[in-house]
């Protein structure tokens, strides 16, 4: 099967952070079919910004947006994914700038009945602000680069083929990050997406990889092969988190599939 990518960002009022993000995928090797800026609430910046890229950028650029009722990134995302039309999904957050192969290892890695779950490198505050600043593109920068002293897990971006390693916790939810993961479309669909009841910070990019496991998945690492260059930002993680622990808690232990609030609720307004 042809693989035609859809790279789902995720954001919110932070057009500084997204541009760095845009700025990478011009810098793509291979590019994915379309980008789908799943934007959940931010202000009239953020579309100008990303209308100030659409005329001249190298494939289609969609913006999904809803109104600002907080933190619902997983409604945002499945309206992203409703609206794109790929058979395969890269997601990946507002705030993590991609290297130049990036697209083309997610779709080296890429196997039915598996999802590939990335990594990232932290850049520190000072630096993060000096590059976005500076407007300085660091995404060509490896492990041991001299400015390489401004990431925290700098060790991330060594290229390793770790082979059979890549299937060790296959059978594990933990340690995803939903800053950069990917999967087919189609298994993405018979989950129905994120569980829209989690709102507020926290666990919903978990619980869909628990469902996923559920539903005999199988996770593949993207460690040294697709790790993103994550910018610094505040965080407030919020009230929510125990809530949607919870949450998770009970879709581990009802061994669920699907979700009863998800991407079927937006199919026919996409």
């Amino acid at each position: 099967m042809q693989l035609k990518i859809s790279l789902i960002v995720t954001t919110y009022n932070s057009p500084d952070l997204l541009q760095g993000v845009l700025n990478s995928v011009l810098g793509l090797e291979q590019m994915p079919e379309e980008v789908v800026i799943a934007d959940d609430g931010s202000t009239s910046e953020t579309k100008d910004l990303i209308d100030s890229y659409r005329k001249e950028f190298p494939c289609a650029l969609v913006h999904v947006w809803h109104e600002d009722k907080g933190y619902r990134v997983a409604s945002i995302r499945n309206k992203a994914v409703a609206r794109s039309t790929g058979n395969y999904i890269v997601f990946i957050d507002g705030d993590c700038l991609l290297r130049p192969d990036f697209i083309a290892q997610h779709a080296r890695l890429a196997r039915p009945n598996h999802f590939v779950a990335g990594n990232r490198a932290m850049l520190t505050e000072e630096y993060s602000k000096y590059i976005l600043r500076e407007n300085i593109d660091i995404t060509h920068l490896k492990a041991f680069d001299h400015d390489s002293k401004s990431f925290n897990r700098r060790w991330s971006l060594l290229r390793l083929p770790l082979g059979i390693f890549r299937h060790v916790k296959s059978a594990s939810w933990k340690g995803v990050k939903g800053c950069n993961f990917s999967m087919f479309t189609k298994d993405f669909e018979e989950c129905n997406g994120h569980d829209e009841s989690f709102e507020g910070w926290g666990y919903e990019d978990s619980e869909l990889i628990v469902r996923l496991l559920n539903k005999g998945l199988r996770r593949i690492s993207g460690r040294f092969a697709v790790t993103v260059i994550h910018l610094w930002h505040s965080t407030n993680k919020g009230k929510e988190r125990s809530l949607n622990w919870d949450r998770l808690q009970k879709s581990i232990e009802s061994k669920r599939v699907r979700t009863e609030q998800g991407l079927d609720m937006h199919r026919e307004n996409a």
